[in-house]
């Protein structure tokens, strides 16, 4: 059996590693762990990832600024605390909850563990 290097003609066999849940949304679902150097395909254009991703986590479909809504299931869940570009990670890094306080990196409560 042939195996193609062609990055695209792979992900086409293998299960793609981000899903988009809505089509209002501007960030990808990882389902499977990316790895620094993978090609991933968004809205039709190949993307290198420059780091580990981990499953669960989000990837920008578009250019984000900073104050950007996101969106998952075609709902904001948040805004960007700083810019990124399409394929870029999104997380509790470079952006924040509009709605739990405590749903950010830094410590909210002195008396509360949020390691």
């Amino acid at each position: 059996m042939t195996q193609t290097a062609d990055p695209v003609a792979q992900q086409k066999t293998a299960l793609a590693p981000v899903i988009l849940l809505h089509p209002d949304d501007n960030i990808l679902v990882c389902v499977k762990q990316i790895h620094s150097g993978d090609a991933l395909s968004i809205d039709g254009e190949i993307i290198t990832s420059q780091i580990d991703i981990a499953v669960g986590h989000k990837i920008a479909r578009a250019a984000l600024s900073a104050g950007d809504k996101v969106y998952r299931y075609g709902a904001p869940i948040g805004s960007m605390t700083e810019a990124v570009a399409k394929g870029e990670h999104v997380h509790m890094h470079n952006m924040k909850s509009d709605y739990i306080p405590s749903h950010t990196r830094s410590r909210q409560n002195k008396d509360r563990s949020e390691s």
